[in-house]
């Protein structure tokens, strides 16, 4: 069986789309449309732009998503028998899965990121990848803290998980996270702290944006981030989507979910091949390939 999975945030690269833009007139006229729906050049931007201006989050999100889908659908034959994606991965899994259409699909990621943005600009904070310890200590160190934000935000693979907090959180988190056996604790470049609570005002102001954007049943099953179980239930898709801002992304467990429910091969549809290392690692034995 066929799983399809979508890279998130990280994954953006100087030039991203521009050969599939060129070859193709169907994903051509997705980038156009894409263009046309922010009301600035995000082609420009990831054809053209230097790395800083591509990891602006405004940025970062709608090109990793429009990249990802153009991709999807311009796949012949594209037949996933399960989907999945990694944070903002799962708005494009929903798209090139028929739950959501391009315009919607890319008008709530612009909202989500403008939203996380502004969440971020509220409360100083930031991330970090530990690296070489078990998911359970990770837990109970992060449960220790008192007086600070800090959680674990992805649970990438085993032996990588990514914290998320407050910046005196995640700085306390590091250093006794290192002394109980962590290989590395390094500091994340990103702008803020996503996938815990203090993304709370996002989720707020997503959830409206979500609860109004018609969503249809999926071509097949989701495994979501926030359960790492599959759905092909509306509203169940959607209380998900919304929780997913505040709770961790459960890749590791989604990706064994998939494995148990009979996935043996793992085609990553985005930039980059993130994903595809992940799941290596997650799943020595399936295939792994990317569109």
């Amino acid at each position: 069986m066929k799983a399809y999975v979508f890279p998130g945030q990280g994954s953006q690269f100087k030039g991203m789309g521009q050969d599939l833009y060129q070859q193709s007139d169907k994903a051509r006229a997705l980038f156009d449309q894409a263009d046309e729906i922010l009301g600035f050049s995000l082609t420009s931007v990831m054809f053209n732009g230097t790395d800083e201006e591509l990891k602006q989050t405004n940025v970062t999100q709608p090109a990793i998503f429009l990249h990802s889908v153009a991709l999807a659908l311009t796949t012949e034959p594209f037949a996933p028998d399960m989907v999945a994606g990694h944070s903002l991965g799962e708005f494009s899994a929903l798209v090139a899965a028929g739950a959501l259409s391009f315009d919607d699909g890319l008008k709530l990621v612009s909202q989500r990121a403008s939203a996380m943005q502004r969440a971020c600009e509220l409360n100083p904070s930031t991330m970090a990848a530990i690296l070489g310890l078990d998911d359970a200590t990770i837990e109970r160190i992060c449960a220790e803290i008192e007086g600070e934000v800090i959680v674990p935000a992805n649970y990438n693979c085993p032996g990588q998980v990514v914290i998320s907090g407050s910046n005196e959180g995640v700085r306390i988190a590091c250093e006794r996270l290192k002394e109980a056996g962590a290989k590395r604790a390094l500091p994340l470049p990103v702008g803020g702290a996503f996938h815990s609570p203090l993304m709370k005002p996002a989720r707020e102001e997503l959830a409206l944006a979500i609860e109004n954007t018609p969503f249809r049943e999926p071509n097949c099953p989701i495994y979501q981030n926030v359960n790492a179980l599959p759905s092909t239930d509306v509203a169940t898709i959607k209380t998900n989507l919304i929780a997913q801002l505040t709770a961790p992304v459960r890749w590791t467990q989604s990706v064994e979910a998939m494995v148990a429910d009979g996935a043996t091969q793992f085609i990553e549809c985005g930039p980059g091949k993130v994903l595809q290392g992940l799941v290596k690692k997650i799943a020595p034995s399936v295939e792994t390939s990317g569109v």
